[in-house]
C-alpha cells in the first residue's frame, strides 16, 4: 500500500525515458548535419534587423518546444494536477533543453562534448522530476524540489548570459534576450519560493532593470564570464529581496540573503577577471 501512495507522486518512467530519449537524440545528430545558414532580415522604418537561422539553432527550438509539451504531458497524470497553471511547469524544462545545446554548438566531438552530453542528459531528468514533485504543495519533497529548481533556473539564466555576450549581440537583441529569460526565471522562482503566489509585477520589474544593465556592461571590455556573473548578482539579490518582502520579513534580515548572494557573485566575476588578466 505504502509503494503504490509512493509511486503515485512520481511520473511514469516510460514516459520520461521517451521524453528524455527523444531530446538527446535531437542534439546527438546535430554535429552530423549541415544545413545552409540563412539570413532573415526584417527592415522597420529604415532599420534593418537580421536574425541568423541554422540548423542547430531549428534544433534548439524544437528541443525547447518538445520539452514544454512533453512536460506537459508527464504532469497530466499527477492526481494535483491543474490545467489552468500547467503552463508554469514548461518553463525550466523548455530552458534547460535549449541551454543544453549552448555548449553542444561550440564543442568538437570528443570527450568534453560527450560528458557535456551526458550531464544534460541527467539535468533534463532531475529537472522533470522535481517540476513533477513540486505539483503537490503538500509533497514532503517539495522543498528540496523548490530548492533544486530555484538553483537550476539561475544557473540555466547564468548560461544564457554568457552565451549571449559571446555571440556578441548588437542591443536590439541582447536586451530582450537578457530580459525574457529572467521574467521567466524570476516568476518561476518567486512562485516556488512563496509556495503558489504569482508575482508579475515584480518579476517585470527585475527582468526590465536586469536587461538594462546589461546593456550597459555591453559596452564594457569584459569576458563572457565575467558578464554573466555581474548579471546574475543583482538578478538573485533582487529575486531574493522580493521574495523577502512578499514574505514580510523583517527589515534588520531582509538584506542579509541579497547582499551576501550580490557580494559572492560580484567577487567571483572579479577573481576570474584578475585571474584571467593574470595569466
Amino acid at each position: 500500500m505504502m509503494l503504490q501512495e509512493e509511486r503515485r507522486f512520481l511520473p511514469d518512467m516510460n514516459r520520461l525515458s521517451i521524453l528524455v530519449s527523444v531530446i538527446l537524440l535531437a542534439y546527438a545528430v546535430m554535429p552530423f548535419v549541415t544545413l545552409t545558414t540563412r539570413d532573415i532580415v526584417i527592415r522597420v522604418i529604415g532599420a534593418e534587423f537580421v536574425f541568423r537561422l541554422n540548423f542547430s539553432t531549428i534544433i534548439s527550438i524544437l528541443t525547447s518546444a518538445l520539452a514544454a509539451t512533453g512536460m506537459n504531458w508527464l504532469v497530466g497524470d499527477h492526481p494535483h494536477f491543474s490545467r489552468k497553471s500547467g503552463w508554469q511547469h514548461w518553463i525550466l524544462p523548455a530552458l534547460t533543453a535549449w541551454v543544453i545545446g549552448v555548449p553542444l554548438r561550440t564543442l568538437f566531438i570528443g570527450w568534453q562534448w560527450w560528458a557535456v552530453f551526458a550531464f544534460g542528459g541527467l539535468l533534463l531528468v532531475l529537472v522533470f522530476l522535481a517540476e513533477y514533485i513540486v505539483v503537490d504543495l503538500s509533497d514532503v519533497r517539495h522543498t528540496m524540489a523548490s530548492l533544486g529548481l530555484i538553483a537550476v533556473s539561475f544557473a540555466l539564466y547564468l548560461v544564457i548570459s554568457i552565451a549571449v555576450r559571446a555571440a556578441d549581440w548588437r542591443v536590439y537583441l541582447l536586451a530582450p534576450a537578457l530580459a525574457i529569460p529572467m521574467f521567466l526565471v524570476c516568476l518561476r522562482a518567486l512562485y516556488l519560493r512563496l509556495e503558489g503566489r504569482w508575482c508579475v509585477a515584480w518579476s517585470a520589474g527585475i527582468a526590465l532593470f536586469i536587461s538594462q544593465f546589461g546593456v550597459a556592461l555591453h559596452y564594457w571590455p569584459i569576458m563572457p564570464l565575467t558578464f554573466g556573473l555581474l548579471v546574475l548578482g543583482p538578478a538573485y539579490a533582487l529575486t531574493s529581496a522580493a521574495a523577502a518582502i512578499e514574505e514580510e520579513c523583517s527589515w534588520q534580515t531582509l538584506w542579509i540573503e541579497p547582499a551576501v548572494m550580490l557580494f559572492l557573485f560580484w567577487g567571483l566575476a572579479v577573481f576570474w577577471s584578475g585571474w584571467f588578466q593574470a595569466q
